[in-house]
């Protein structure tokens, strides 16, 4: 770990080398490996305490913008006054001002929780049944796209990847123009970590999410569709399956969910006639 207050090289790679034994067959030699880097990012606003959560120690000021609007701890960018994030031995504390009006403003005891979110989970340390399934807001536009727009962002995914190319080991969160072009990409070991990050860049840069779509190399559990949803997105394609529930929150969110997309073939779950035949 680095010394306290110095951010490490996966500040900006994500990940780092180690020297491992590698077999194959009979043989065995000593190789460098690169592995995806996990860290405890304490999220604090106005000095309390929220959450402790497992991610990759990148991007993390758009971390900080879109676990907030996602987690309905902000409603709105400018609520966010200010993000200081400091390197400790044992982690990352991200440090955020937010304005008296904001939900997080008044955060208590009972709003934080007790256990880390760990990488493949966005709720760990909820404490009460009602936190957990918060469903979004029906979003108000109803985008459409072309089966090749699809296949075309679906197909320049892997390349959007650095880190998973390097490591194998990480998730990625992709915005697509209504054409297909991958305009922006976060990638985290966590899936959920993926699309708060991309939800705070898209956010920073101002991009519409009614012109895209959010093109996901993860299965679709029902907080990537909540947070989507939140952040005012109605078209998902997830490389992987949906749960149950993504689909009943989608279906009540009016968003555009397909699962399986790969290749030529996806399955539709909600509102089919959003994905169109190409001219």
């Amino acid at each position: 770990m680095p010394e306290r207050g110095d951010a490490p090289p996966s500040a900006t790679s994500g990940w780092v080398d180690r020297h491992v034994l590698r077999r194959q067959g009979d043989a065995t030699e000593a190789v460098l490996d690169r592995l995806a880097e996990e860290m405890p990012v304490a999220m604090r606003y106005n000095g309390r305490p929220f959450a402790v959560m497992m991610a990759s120690p990148c991007d993390l000021d758009d971390f900080a913008l879109g676990f907030s609007l996602s987690e309905g701890l902000i409603t709105a960018p400018g609520q966010l006054l200010g993000v200081r994030t400091h390197w400790q031995l044992e982690g990352i504390e991200l440090a955020m001002t937010v304005a008296d009006g904001a939900p997080a403003a008044t955060l208590d005891e009972g709003d934080s929780r007790w256990l880390p979110g760990r990488g493949g989970c966005g709720l760990c340390g909820t404490r009460q049944l009602e936190d957990v399934v918060r469903p979004a807001a029906p979003i108000t536009h109803t985008p459409s796209f072309t089966v090749e727009a699809l296949r075309r962002a679906l197909a320049a995914l892997d390349a959007h990847q650095p880190m998973n190319a390097a490591t194998g080991s990480t998730h990625a969160a992709a915005w697509a123009g209504a054409g297909g072009d991958i305009l922006r990409v976060r990638e985290d070991v966590g899936r959920h970590n993926a699309l708060d990050k991309l939800i705070g860049a898209m956010t920073r840069a101002g991009d519409d999410p009614a012109t895209g779509m959010l093109v996901i190399s993860s299965r679709a559990s029902y907080e990537m569709v909540t947070k989507a949803a939140r952040a005012g997105i109605g078209f998902i394609a997830a490389v992987s399956a949906p749960t149950a529930l993504a689909i009943e929150l989608a279906r009540g969110a009016n968003v555009c969910l397909i699962g399986f997309a790969r290749g030529d073939g996806c399955n539709l779950y909600t509102f089919p006639e959003r994905l169109v035949a190409s001219p």
